[in-house]
């Protein structure tokens, strides 16, 4: 990757999208963060981002939902675009299917039509989602001591399992997934498609529908309650957002190889954990208390298990995650803490 070049971020306000822009501030890109600051916590992370990066960013209030040659216009400056804009709760999605609808299939494809008329041809880097795959029906699950395995499947779920996406949500990120990839494969737009599983890490205000990891760090740490939904026994592959965006480097220095490609992209099973048997122990270690609990029936489109497979990303550009659940839970405990005042 070349000196200035230009990086767009959608949903560049946000948890993944603030990190990806530092990241890219300090490697000497130009860097235009679009986002409508519709979530709650962005406006904190954009204060954040104006006190620790002086220059070379411009940051745009824009919805995607809106098709305007104003889009048109931004997307033109971009060498590489990364696509985190996005409702990104199942609950809301299953209140609001409408709204989910046009902000994350209609608003991905306008960008896509933005970026059919670029001349630059840029990267397009897409953040999925593992909720693609549904509830995983046809894999057999096994109920241990304190959490759900696979029966068979050693190391996760891979590229090939059936999409059955269960959801608004799931439907909604599945349309802009596929429409990307048939974007590439239609009209030669560059692109790589990331099937992410649980992302985590500093500035993220996470809260109960989503960002659960953050959620149970800042309730604990504020002493609120925390809900958990069905047995406890529901396991995540967990990955800190550093791990991530150096795959999202990875994957655009080896665009020869990633481009039209869909990739899973999660901690594996060495960073999986079950959400409270095992998750709820590391954290009342960590903040040495009782932690608040009360569970409540599974909601709906709640996975048993997710783990994703990253053989492939391995193959393809040579990535695996670094930094272990402990350290990385640690490190996000330690943001919190220092940021206390924000989230009360």
């Amino acid at each position: 990757m070349g000196s200035m070049k230009t990086v767009l971020i959608t949903g560049g306000a946000g948890f993944i999208g603030i990190n990806t822009a530092s990241h890219y501030i300090n490697k000497n890109f130009k860097v235009i963060i679009l986002d409508n600051f519709s979530r709650k916590g962005v406006e904190k992370n954009i204060e954040w981002f104006k006190k620790s990066h002086k220059k070379g960013y411009s940051i745009i209030k824009y919805d995607l939902r809106h098709k305007s040659s104003r889009l048109d216009s931004i997307v033109r400056e971009a060498d590489i675009i990364f696509h985190f804009a996005g409702q990104v709760a199942v609950t809301t999605s299953v209140l609001e299917p409408y709204d989910d609808f046009l902000t994350n299939a209609l608003g991905t494809l306008h960008l896509l039509e933005s970026i059919r008329k670029s001349k630059k041809n840029p990267i397009l880097v897409y953040s999925s989602t593992n909720k693609v795959y549904g509830d995983l029906e046809g894999i057999a699950v096994k109920e241990l001591k304190t959490r759900y395995a696979f029966k068979e499947l050693l190391k996760g779920v891979d590229e090939k399992a059936p999409l059955d996406f269960h959801s608004p949500y799931g439907c909604s990120k599945g349309c802009a997934d596929q429409y990307i990839r048939d974007y590439s494969r239609i009209y030669g737009i560059r692109s790589v498609v990331f099937r992410q599983s649980c992302i985590y890490g500093p500035h993220q205000y996470g809260y109960e529908d989503q960002g659960w990891v953050a959620w149970f760090l800042i309730a604990g740490v504020l002493g609120k309650k925390i809900s958990i939904y069905g047995s406890g026994k529901q396991v995540r592959d967990l990955l800190h957002v550093d791990d991530l965006i150096r795959a999202y480097d990875l994957a655009i220095n080896n665009i020869k190889i990633t481009n039209g490609q869909i990739y899973n992209i999660g901690g594996g099973y060495d960073n999986s954990l079950s959400i409270w048997l095992e998750f709820g122990p590391l954290l009342e270690s960590l903040l040495k208390k009782k932690l608040n609990v009360k569970f409540a029936k599974t909601r709906p489109g709640d996975q048993a298990i997710f783990i994703a497979d990253t053989t492939k990303a391995k193959r393809d550009f040579g990535w695996k995650p670094k930094i272990n659940l402990t350290k990385g839970i640690k490190n996000l405990y330690e943001w919190i803490k220092e940021n206390e005042s924000e989230f009360t």
